[in-house]
């Protein structure tokens, strides 16, 4: 019999704090593709697969976390919700929220969030509320917000997040059958590669619930490379970012929430956290779209921007099973899609209403 996908929750309830009881506020997020990279394969002599996290309901991987803080904030009774976004927790929030019947408010950086993403937000109901300042800052009220006042917090620092979005590695190890040998993804605000790691260590043991104890799936847990924007790199500096700056705006964050959770993955797991250039995640993403028919938003870029950057330096070992995510969907910030390599804007070749003249500049001939 077929089996219609319940969301991520009903899906792994048995490893999720939730019970038969359990009101779930889901839009059918999960179960998103895990595309084989045939070019970024060819490239670098492995096997490498892209968990296209554009194709959950609001076009990104924040959807995972969300179906898990909404359902919590229900379960606590809560009436409004709040979040501070650079972008796709806002529409995220906004539309779990119209889900849950929940208020939301919104607090995004003055003039550093994508057209995109905004309108998500706005067509979904929210109260958006641009702060004079970065997204450390919308953080900071968010949070004052969630202690004080009667609304519940629903950004990453929200354990419940993450236990959402660890539900990732769950259905990666189950499309492969293990875990990847290398696992790639950007780190902004760094709670997805904190989630990744979470999920892959629980996938790898035994795993005690209240109905018994799990076997493992997984035989070992994969190595974490992480790559930030060059313009807001906290973990490449040591320190936080006061005025981060990056094209990438998913993933311009100076001072991420999951700082230690972060650190704690990356040492771990034996890897690593980088930075790459803003011209070396534009030139990725051109790549995605040209070479694997994949779309992303620039930050989506960071960890393919990454991966071709450590091949260059000949630090990409081959023969092995590398998995990319990339985490928002390429409508999030089109504009970038309509910009040539020089800066330029792509222009429309304008042709007559003329058939022989459409298929000469096709250069096709006639049969």
């Amino acid at each position: 019999m077929a089996h219609q996908w319940r969301g991520v929750i009903r899906e792994y309830a048995d490893r999720l704090p939730v019970t038969e009881a359990t009101k779930v506020i889901t839009l059918g997020e999960g179960g998103t593709p895990l595309v084989h990279a045939r070019q970024l394969s060819e490239l670098t002599g492995s096997e490498v697969y892209l968990k296209v996290e554009g194709m959950n309901p609001t076009g990104s991987f924040k959807d995972r976390g969300m179906t898990m803080a909404m359902t919590a904030a229900v379960e606590a009774g809560a009436k409004a919700v709040v979040c501070a976004s650079t972008g796709n927790t806002s529409a995220s929030a906004a539309a779990y929220a119209t889900a849950a019947g929940l208020k939301c408010a919104v607090l995004v950086p003055e003039g550093k969030i994508s057209m995109g993403k905004l309108s998500q937000a706005i067509a979904h109901g929210a109260t958006l509320l641009q702060v004079d300042g970065n997204f450390d800052n919308c953080l900071d009220i968010a949070r004052k917000l969630g202690e004080s006042y009667p609304v519940f917090l629903v950004n990453s620092v929200n354990p419940a997040r993450i236990q959402g979005q660890k539900t990732g590695a769950f259905e990666i190890v189950d499309s492969l059958g293990d875990a990847p040998d290398i696992h790639v993804l950007p780190v902004g605000n760094a709670g997805n590669i904190s989630a990744y790691w979470k999920g892959y260590k629980e996938y790898s043991a035994p795993f005690e619930t209240a109905n018994g104890t799990l076997p493992a799936v997984a035989t070992k847990t994969p190595i974490m490379w992480g790559f930030q924007a060059a313009g807001a790199a906290p973990f490449v500096a040591g320190h936080p970012i006061t005025e981060p700056d990056t094209i990438a705006t998913a993933i311009r964050i100076g001072n991420p929430a999951s700082w230690d959770t972060a650190v704690a993955a990356r040492d771990e797991s034996g890897g690593l956290i980088e930075a790459v250039t803003d011209d070396e995640i534009l030139a990725a993403h051109r790549w995605l779209s040209a070479k694997e028919g994949v779309f992303v938003e620039p930050g989506s870029a960071a960890g393919v921007a990454g991966l071709i950057k450590k091949h260059a330096a000949g630090e990409v070992p081959s023969g092995k099973t590398i998995v990319i995510t990339v985490t928002g969907h390429g409508l999030k910030d089109p504009q970038w899609a309509l910009r040539t390599e020089d800066g330029s804007d792509v222009q429309p070749v304008k042709v007559p209403n003329d058939v022989v003249t459409v298929a000469a500049e096709l250069g096709l001939e006639e049969k």
